[in-house]
């Protein structure tokens, strides 16, 4: 892995050539910004995607043919420095999701933040369609939540409770309202937030501009087909500027990060 940008007197002197980053160096480069930098819900949300060449953010319904070792070094990274995992239902059946895991290598570090052995994983939900028998929610390290709104089916909502499931209402309709889902796990202390999608809930999350940093993976595929992009939503009034935080590159993977512009 090499640094694109910044550029520093090392990467502009051609002595930072391209090599294997150890994980408390990635863990510095994706660090959250202070509190004091945290936006109006009291969270930095960042939200972390992969695309192909083509503008695909999945092929067969899925984003692994689009990952790669390093995709997943930063993915698994990225989890370890947040406080919760935000992800909607259709992801978590497709991608097969499973609680996160306590982490040997970060034990330490989230021990002195404050926080849990392992982040939280926190389903967003309108229906309350969810496998309770899953893994996800039979086997966490930290209990999973469920981000839904006042108007979910009250049966589910009754059973997903039951279920041991620690249940959010963000939201006084049937689906969960971006910054109020902020704001109410801001509420619990989660205030580290990585949303892993998929396009729809980043799509909602960008129209109501609560996305502080995106962390985009460019592959270099090519998939053609009528996959989604990364977001898929309504359109915003004025395209939301982001400024360029850093680029690190391996095996042809681009690895950028962007964050609300000043």
């Amino acid at each position: 892995m090499r640094q694109l940008f910044p550029v520093t007197e090392e990467t502009a002197g051609g002595r930072e050539g391209a090599r294997a980053w150890d994980l408390p160096e990635l863990a510095a480069a994706y660090a959250y910004p202070e509190p004091a930098e945290y936006g109006p819900g009291g969270a930095w949300l960042r939200a972390n995607m992969v695309a192909s060449l083509d503008g695909a953010g999945q092929h067969d319904g899925r984003s692994a043919p689009l990952s790669s070792p390093a995709d997943m070094r930063i993915f698994g990274t990225l989890r370890a420095l947040a406080d919760a995992v935000v992800v909607g239902a259709g992801t978590v059946r497709q991608e097969g999701y499973r609680p996160a895991r306590a982490r040997a290598a970060f034990a330490a570090s989230r021990a002195a933040a404050g926080q849990s052995p392992a982040p939280a994983i926190a389903v967003v939900s309108a229906t309350l369609d969810l496998d309770l028998a899953a893994p996800l929610f039979t086997e966490p390290v930290v209990p999973t939540l469920i981000l839904t709104g006042a108007g979910a089916p009250a049966h589910r909502l009754a059973e997903a409770r039951r279920s041991g499931a620690d249940v959010v209402v963000a939201g006084e309709g049937v689906g969960v309202e971006p910054s109020a889902a902020v704001r109410a796990l801001a509420g619990r202390g989660l205030r580290r937030l990585l949303l892993e999608g998929g396009p729809t809930l980043l799509g909602e999350f960008v129209a109501q501009d609560v996305v502080d940093e995106l962390c985009l993976t460019l592959s270099p595929t090519l998939t053609s087909g009528s996959a989604q992009r990364i977001a898929s939503g309504p359109a915003v009034p004025e395209p939301h500027r982001l400024a360029l935080c850093s680029l690190l590159e391996e095996d042809g993977f681009l690895f950028t990060r962007y964050r609300r512009a000043a």
